[in-house]
């Protein structure tokens, strides 16, 4: 053989050593390639799993039968506070108290002189205590009728009345604000 066919043959080999290895070269990246791709898709099955597990994204089928739970323990709730609150007027009537929603009603139509001051006779008004007044309520109920006067008024002109025992049906004296 002549030197230059053994040059080009031997230009041809390096040319298909090249080519070989570079072949070798983007199989070895394409089994990598794989292999990452296998590692990927084992981790989206893991996170899919976990997230189906733990709660993550819920479907229509979760929310729908979370909601009926939801619904459930409100229904429950709304059924022990009316049982409580049947309970406690039982209570109260076996008491004989008469519930809170009990508002006094004052008496502004009947002026009444009470108790003597330094100055002669107090103008004010008669009221006769009901079931589950205190005298908070009853200066209230006053107050909210344009007559203002006090708890502290009200006891001073009613000495000796205990206002932790108030007599149903008793009398007692409201001052009128001084004019």
């Amino acid at each position: 053989m002549s030197s230059l066919a053994r040059a080009q043959d031997d230009a041809t080999q390096q040319q298909l050593d090249k080519l070989s290895g570079q072949i070798q070269d983007l199989q070895e990246s394409l089994a990598a390639q794989g292999k990452r791709i296998d590692a990927l898709e084992k981790e989206i099955n893991d996170l899919q799993s976990k997230s189906g597990q733990s709660g993550g994204a819920a479907n229509p089928d979760d929310l729908k039968k979370l909601a009926a739970q939801v619904q459930e323990i409100d229904k429950k709730r709304q059924d022990d506070n009316e049982k409580i609150l049947k309970e406690l007027e039982r209570l109260d009537k076996s008491l004989g108290v008469t519930p809170p929603s009990h508002k006094s009603t004052p008496n502004t139509s009947t002026p009444a002189t009470g108790n003597t001051t330094a100055g002669g006779q107090q103008k004010g008004f008669e009221y006769q205590i009901a079931a589950g007044d205190t005298i908070a309520a009853i200066a209230k109920a006053y107050r909210a009728q344009g007559i203002k006067v006090t708890t502290e008024q009200i006891l001073a002109a009613n000495p000796g009345l205990n206002p932790n025992n108030l007599i149903v049906g008793k009398k007692i004296f409201i001052p009128a604000p001084p004019q």
